[in-house]
């Protein structure tokens, strides 16, 4: 095991971030308020630290896959514990395990709070909340690979780590070259969202920060009612379009740059995507047009609600816990599935449900035809054996993690599926859940041990699932693999 090059390289991360602290600083400053000294008292803690041990490269600068999971798991802790600290200064949150739980949720892009009160909260402390959505989207490793050299030779392993999915592919030969690819598309793609919600009628602020939040697919707003506050069909219809474009591959928007359409418009997870998306809809808005006495005022609700769960924004529009069951059941299914795989997006992920389903019918086929050879083929292409194995063992992890999360959140002895749909929002980076974490409610009133698990649920869903089990995992510390 490099520590060396893991503090040099967690260090410089730190350093990053205190830059990061200098533009809710600014915000802060533009408004006039109090909290941009501790904005500038944390960049400057963050600062010491870079320049303590992340200044001077060590000799020896191989990392090894191990390394890169080791990495990407602790960088994650520590950007949240020291992001969590503006908030505790400015006693916005006075509670430090509160703080923790909001800006993992910020970097997790889950966007569960436990916040009663948003709008009092000054401009920075706001910007600072979307900003940790935006940053956290494309992943803070990644972030800071498009800033800095980080570690150029071994960079690869960092990006398989932290990038969604059940591969990691690269754009150009360089990992640090397919970065900045992404970023330069994920800022466009942020910016034309601003201008289209400044034409709505949304100021400059909330423009930018719901652009934050919606990129991120974090859902984390400057109001109560969330994006219901500004009760406007077209900011739903315009947020409900770049949710789900957020959600896409961004491999995808790559190819429409090099003009490689049928690559595109072929893809099995984007067809899978939209007509989950579709399908899931059509059923709600069937469901709910009675209590809405217009179909057309259903669908908008539905559709936001449907691209909301599904790409695990969590920005909301109507309390969908007073619908009928069945609309509930249909939300509680895609926020399961998830966004696509090399998107912001959270959930199990809709590449990993197509190998799930191919190989069961793979297996259905071998049992009546024992001789036949019969290949998972996704995008024409043949599924490894190893990712297929992959997917298997993320599956079995997943529901492990989910039992043993609700039975541990079941000690506050709130309802059943208050408990479930919390563990499931968290682990898979939604926001909202039902009943006593619906989408007009928060998760203030569970314990500080409870707020604990949910942290690790965020991190565990984010980092799917491997990353951070590593950092508990005796035989990494000693192997080279």
């Amino acid at each position: 095991m490099n520590v060396k090059m893991i503090r040099y390289i967690i260090s410089k991360m730190m350093g990053v971030e205190g830059l990061l602290m200098l533009l809710p600083m600014m915000v802060g400053i533009i408004y006039g308020e109090h909290t941009s000294v501790y904005f500038l008292i944390t960049a400057a803690i963050l600062t010491a630290i870079y320049l303590l041990f992340g200044r001077k490269c060590p000799e020896n600068m191989t990392i090894y896959a191990k390394e890169g999971l080791i990495i990407v798991a602790t960088a994650w802790i520590f950007w949240s514990l020291a992001g969590a600290l503006p908030f505790v200064l400015s006693k916005s949150i006075p509670s430090y395990v509160d703080a923790f739980f909001e800006t993992v949720s910020g970097f997790t892009t889950t966007g569960s709070t436990i916040l009663t009160e948003i709008e009092g909260l000054p401009k920075g402390i706001l910007f600072w909340r979307s900003l940790t959505h935006w940053v956290g989207g494309m992943g803070v490793l990644v972030f800071v690979m498009v800033l800095t050299s980080l570690d150029e030779k071994n960079s690869m392993h960092l990006m398989r780590a932290e990038v969604p999915g059940p591969e990691a592919d690269k754009l150009v030969p360089k990992a640090r070259g397919t970065a900045r690819i992404l970023y330069g598309m994920y800022f466009t793609l942020t910016a034309i969202e601003v201008v289209f919600l400044l034409a709505g009628g949304m100021n400059l602020f909330d423009a930018v920060t719901h652009a934050f939040s919606t990129a991120g697919t974090g859902g984390f707003s400057g109001y109560n009612a969330s994006v219901a506050h500004f009760n406007s069909a077209y900011i739903d219809g315009v947020i409900t379009v770049f949710m789900i474009l957020f959600g896409i591959n961004f491999n995808l928007y790559f190819f429409l740059l090099l003009k490689e359409f049928k690559s595109v418009f072929k893809n099995e997870e984007l067809r899978a995507y939209l007509g989950i998306i579709a399908g899931a809809t059509v059923v709600i808005t069937c469901n709910i047009a009675g209590g809405y006495h217009s179909l057309l005022k259903a669908f908008r609700y539905a559709a936001f609600q449907v691209a909301s769960v599904i790409t695990t924004t969590g920005f909301v529009t109507a309390d969908f816990n007073k619908w009928p069951e069945l609309s509930k059941c249909v939300l509680l299914l895609v926020m399961v599935i998830g966004a696509s795989a090399g998107s912001t997006g959270g959930g199990i992920k809709v590449s990993r449900l197509l190998i799930l389903v191919k190989s069961i019918r793979r297996e259905l086929k071998t049992m009546i035809h024992p001789k036949a050879v019969n290949i998972v083929k996704v995008n024409g292409k043949k599924v490894k054996e190893e990712t297929m194995r992959g997917v298997y063992v993320y599956f079995i992890a997943y529901i492990l993690i989910l039992i043993v999360s609700v039975l541990l959140i079941s000690i506050n002895n709130f309802d059943f599926t208050t408990s479930f749909t919390g563990v499931l929002t968290t682990l898979n980076n939604v926001g909202p859940g039902l009943n006593l974490v619906g989408p007009v409610e928060n998760f203030a009133k569970f314990s500080d041990f409870s707020k604990i698990v949910f942290c690790v649920d965020m991190l565990i869903g984010r980092l799917e699932i491997f990353p951070f089990l590593m950092l508990f995992s005796p035989s990494i510390w000693s192997r080279k693999f």
